[in-house]
């Protein structure tokens, strides 16, 4: 068995290096609080490991073959980023002040679980798996061991780029804690969640 592992993390990491809906999630929550974008970040890799799962027992090929399942998730992703956006738009009109308190956890976990939602409902990231990915797996081998070691080194790769992205995300956190900068990027994040939402249901 041969798997073409240098050639699939070049091809995963240019995959990563294009901004999509986790990117927006994750910086979202960066710029909130660092943890808050490390919690994200580690929840989209928790989602990818359900596009992972999918592929390894071959419910992937599956949806494929029946349309209305994967335009099912399709629509239900694009509706989940419309939320996440109207919701960042209700957030610049209050403007709700968020200390590190009681409720740090509560946000790690809402950041975690709009990471993990968003990548599990992500259309693309299935499509990844399903046409990208089998061209780097040894045909003469045993697929789904191949796809599950492509697949651990697509998650592992993930999360290290997210938390250096992370780290540069919450710097500007100084600047945006002021009232006027929150609102704006509160409503710009919003806007870009949407848009994207839209633009994923508009997708064929």
């Amino acid at each position: 068995m041969s798997v073409d592992l240098v050639g699939f993390v070049g091809v995963a990491l240019l995959a990563y290096l294009v901004p999509g809906p986790d990117f927006l999630v994750i910086v979202r929550a960066s710029v909130r609080r660092r943890a808050l974008g490390r919690a994200a970040a580690l929840g989209a890799q928790t989602g990818l490991c359900v596009h992972m799962c999918a592929a390894v027992l071959g419910l992937s090929v599956l949806a494929t073959r029946f349309a209305y399942a994967f335009t099912v998730i399709k629509l239900l992703g694009a509706a989940y980023l419309v939320y996440l956006g109207v919701r960042a738009m209700l957030d610049a009109r209050r403007m709700p002040r968020r200390e590190d308190g009681p409720r740090c956890a509560t946000d790690r976990r809402s950041s975690f679980l709009q990471g993990f939602v968003t990548n599990a409902l992500n259309p693309k990231a299935a499509l990844f798996f399903l046409s990208v990915l089998p061209q780097f797996v040894d045909r003469d081998g045993p697929p789904a061991g191949q796809i599950l070691l492509l697949g651990v080194a697509d998650i592992v790769l993930g999360i290290g780029y997210w938390l250096a992205l992370v780290t540069v995300a919450a710097r500007p956190r100084s600047v945006l804690e002021r009232p006027a900068w929150r609102r704006r990027w509160e409503r710009i994040t919003g806007g870009l969640l949407i848009a994207i939402g839209f633009g994923v249901a508009a997708t064929e």
